[in-house]
């Protein structure tokens, strides 16, 4: 239960305990923040930096680490022990996984692809003001094959399953109409990329190839 003096500290920022509590409830849910994925997550992330200090004390409590992007507006957690581009690797490493991401083979092998097409289109100055980049589905299955000689789910049913996935982890946006199947439709790579695969996989990958 939240003491009633940080219930004091909270009312001081306009913020009740209960919206506190939802914010706290919706990172360790989604694991990522994304101010420009909704307007329920633009609320959620300009309160999580009212409350940014809060959060972090809170969640380090259960070694939950915190990675904010302030350029780009996100924000993503990791579970205690995860190896975390852009922020220091931690000494001991728990055994179990807990709330770890679940990805198949297929899901990894996506975001390797996406990752090296963002940097791609990075080094080409290919980027918007949000730091997101566009890439046609023909761009995204030619990168499969070429970089891991793997190809992307032929029914219509199991891309638009996997791209929901990688959406879910604010990886990506595109229109959830159906459009996805067609070579000539189009996806956005978000900036959160390169918080999810580092420069060193990245590399590994570019020198496999």
């Amino acid at each position: 239960m939240i003491s009633d003096l940080f219930a004091e500290q909270l009312e001081q920022k306009n913020y009740t305990q209960e919206e506190f509590s939802e914010l706290l409830i919706r990172l360790l849910d989604y694991g990522v923040l994304c101010r420009d994925e909704s307007q329920v997550e633009e609320q959620l992330y300009d309160r999580f930096v009212q409350l940014k200090d809060w959060v972090e004390d809170y969640l380090q409590i259960i070694g939950v680490r915190i990675l904010h992007d302030e350029r780009f507006n996100f924000v993503r957690i990791y579970p205690p022990g995860a190896q975390v581009p852009g922020l220091p690797d931690e000494v001991d490493q728990p055994f179990n996984s807990g709330f770890r991401q679940r990805l198949s083979q297929l899901d990894v092998a996506v975001i390797l692809v996406l990752r090296a097409e963002y940097e791609k289109s990075l080094r080409e100055g290919q980027i918007d003001e949000n730091g997101c980049v566009m890439l046609s589905m023909e761009a995204l299955s030619l990168g499969m094959h070429n970089l891991l000689n793997r190809s992307l789910p032929e029914t219509q049913t199991e891309r638009t399953r996997l791209l929901t996935r990688l959406k879910q982890l604010r990886l990506i946006w595109f229109k959830t109409d159906g459009s996805e199947d067609h070579e000539d439709s189009w996806l956005k790579i978000r900036p959160t990329i390169n918080s999810f695969v580092s420069d060193e996989a990245l590399s590994v990958l570019l020198d496999n190839e």
